[in-house]
């Protein structure tokens, strides 16, 4: 009973995140639209990628490990502990801040002023920025681990917003401000959320919801960090958990933000080649961000309470782990077929899109070749996203540690593929090294869940294989929605592009339809849940 409750909570969790996600982010993706036609491709190179490279390098540095360990096993544990642990990623953040910054300012090109100006600011501002978040973290770790569904997607939704309203009237207003628009608006994006998780906690802990829920934290200063007489400071056991996902996450970091280090260490583009990539990887991932990242977040949660790390299938509970191979069974086919869609509709509908958001500055040069590649990239990002899910869940400390290894050799192989693709085929070859790098990662989370559930009945990978009628359907689609492209897109004015749409929605509707018929275990699970 209790896993079921866990995967309702998962599957709210997940839901209401990709809905609110996707109401909150349209009116965002219009305002960046807006004000991407008036920027400078350099500056929003060096913003989108220099300086948002610098920002999440600190924050995944400094939490991402603390996440990982803190939320593993029930809610039911030492909570002064754990918030006492989740404070260290704020001096630990102050390192990364201190020395990246120095980083970015010394070693790597600067900018031209006339250009770019204020480039120094804007490196304290994106590491202060880093900081300023950090502070949220025991906050943002309670609420996750307690499965609160709506308060981390308003707060980051309502941060977005701000973060967006601001810039795009500092850059009307003030264009001449350069980086101090976009180091007001990141400071303005951290400072939102934290505060939106501080005037949460403020108002429940103590409320008589917080009773009923028998929640265990009682009051505000109980998230401070807290000695206790004749115990540790913190629980050496998640501390020890936390080390082994810290080395694992600084090789999950280079392998995330691989192109990014690339680009900002080789200067294999210039700035402005840079910023149409970086708008464009941003577009193409905006599934990954709505959907794909709040079903991975949710049923980590779900898989990390329902089976137990470091157990065998036998030594599972079996109720528990027949919910989870079906459960994963069941997410598998789910991101796959959102994948095939986006891959199969993205290839003919990428120019059309860059063109109605960007203009030429987006649609003209490699921007739809990239978006076409990126729409395949999409595809294996969803399979990744909840292989590894599953497997993080499950793997002990040792299994983490021997993982590590792992990912310190993709990690070079990764750098070394993406610098020889990107001489080979420019920015398209960054795209086609996470291909191949998320291809090698999926390869060995389906190796660790083939051999787990090897002695079982289950079989979860079945997932992977949709409805030989339904692969038949994309085809279809791929081939009249190109062929339609040819034909009607893009500059033969408007009434030819609305018949390419039509098209592609006709096309689209059929598919779903067809999904429907040969897929009704996954349409009854995501009625039910």
């Amino acid at each position: 009973m209790a896993a079921r409750d866990a995967l309702g909570q998962a599957a709210r969790l997940a839901s209401s995140g990709a809905l609110t996600q996707v109401l909150f982010r349209v009116g965002t993706f219009a305002l960046n639209a807006f004000t991407l036609r008036y920027l400078s491709r350099e500056l929003l190179g060096v913003v989108s990628v220099r300086l948002t490279l610098l920002y999440s390098t600190v924050v995944f540095l400094a939490r991402e490990a603390f996440r990982r360990a803190c939320l593993s096993g029930n809610t039911k544990r030492n909570w002064t502990k754990t918030i006492n642990l989740l404070w260290l990623t704020v001096p630990l953040g102050v390192f990364w801040s201190v020395f990246l910054g120095l980083v970015w300012l010394h070693l790597l090109e600067v900018p031209d002023p006339s250009v770019v100006p204020h480039y120094q600011a804007g490196v304290v501002a994106f590491g202060l920025s880093a900081v300023v978040e950090l502070l949220g973290e025991p906050f943002w770790v309670l609420a996750q681990a307690h499965l609160f569904v709506r308060l981390k997607v308003i707060a980051e939704s309502l941060a977005v917003v701000s973060k967006c309203i601001l810039t795009v009237i500092l850059v009307v207003l003030y264009p001449q401000w350069g980086l101090h628009i976009f180091s007001l608006a990141q400071l303005s994006y951290v400072t939102v959320l934290v505060l939106c998780y501080v005037i949460y906690f403020a108002m429940f802990l103590g409320s008589p919801e917080a009773t009923k829920k028998s929640f265990p934290v009682a009051r505000m200063k109980a998230l401070l960090p807290n000695f206790v007489e004749d115990e540790t400071f913190v629980n050496w056991k998640e501390a020890r958990l936390t080390w082994s996902f810290f080395k694992q996450s600084f090789l999950k970091q280079i392998l995330t933000e691989g192109e990014r280090y690339v680009m900002t260490f080789l200067n294999v583009l210039n700035f402005g080649d840079q910023g149409v990539y970086d708008v464009v990887n941003n577009l193409g991932s905006l599934v990954a961000r709505f959907i794909f990242l709040p079903i991975e977040e949710s049923f980590y949660v779900f898989f990390a309470k329902v089976v137990e790390r470091g157990k065998n299938v036998k030594d599972q509970k079996q109720d528990d782990i027949s919910m989870a191979a079906n459960v994963l069974e069941l997410l598998l086919k789910l991101v796959l077929l959102i994948g095939l869609s986006i891959t199969v509709f993205g290839y003919a509908y990428s120019q059309l899109a860059l063109d109605i958001y960007g203009g030429s500055i987006l649609s003209s040069g490699t921007g739809p070749n990239l978006l076409r590649c990126y729409s395949l990239y999409v595809l294996f990002l969803a399979i990744n996203g909840i292989t590894e899910c599953f497997t993080f869940a499950l793997m002990c400390k040792e299994e983490v540690d021997r993982y590590n290894f792992v990912m310190l050799a993709l990690s070079f192989t990764f750098l070394c593929v993406s610098y020889f693709l990107t001489h080979w085929y420019g920015s398209v070859g960054f795209i086609l090294a996470n291909c191949f790098n998320m291809g090698i990662r999926i390869a060995h989370s389906t190796h660790y869940i083939y051999g787990y559930f090897k002695e079982s009945t289950y079989r979860p990978l079945a997932g992977l294989l949709p409805s030989p009628v339904l692969l038949l359907a994309y085809i279809i689609s791929g081939v009249i929605t190109g062929f339609s492209e040819v034909v009607f897109c893009c500059d033969k004015g408007w009434a030819a592009r609305l018949i390419h749409i039509s098209v592609g929605a006709l096309c689209f509707a059929a598919t779903v339809l067809t999904m429907f018929c040969t897929e009704t275990k996954l349409v009854q699970f995501v009625r039910s849940q």
